[in-house]
């Protein structure tokens, strides 16, 4: 004769111990990927003075572009963001301008007789591609990630 048990889940694992393990590797793992995708945007952006052609990474002629890029892990949505930081300026928006293109405002001339003028930038794109380049590297990062 066959008898049949149930049991509950409880008995098999520990569902907070495994949220928490999951948790954990997720904060790792997307910190990782940010990190990678931080490193590769950085590293395609050449410091000199001459401009990049429209389609090549941009050129940083004081350093900032390249210096101020960061990733940050969102605990609340388990999502990584990579990107360069906003600096306290009033006018432009210049890093995304270079990503996608598109209007920027420039100032020139000295304190008294500074003159601001519109322009067109075209794309320079440097983090999709340094997403697209450390892509691959990904899904390795999540083997064996959570272990009990």
């Amino acid at each position: 004769m066959l008898r049949i048990k149930t049991v509950s889940l409880d008995m098999f694992f520990d569902t907070d111990r495994v949220k928490r393990a999951a948790d954990s590797a997720a904060r790792k793992n997307l910190s990782k990927a940010g990190a990678f995708v931080r490193t590769a945007a950085k590293s395609s952006i050449r410091k000199r003075k001459a401009i990049s052609a429209p389609g090549q990474p941009p050129s940083s002629h004081t350093g900032l572009l390249k210096k101020f890029i960061f990733f940050g892990y969102d605990a609340d949505r388990k999502t990584v963001v990579v990107g360069p930081m906003r600096l306290n300026q009033k006018i432009g928006a210049a890093p995304e301008a270079l990503e996608h293109g598109g209007p920027s405002t420039v100032v020139s001339g000295l304190r008294n007789r500074r003159r601001k003028r519109r322009i067109h930038v075209k794309p320079r794109p440097y983090m999709g591609p340094a997403m697209q380049k450390v892509m691959p590297k990904f899904p390795g990062l999540w083997a064996n990630s959570v272990k009990g």
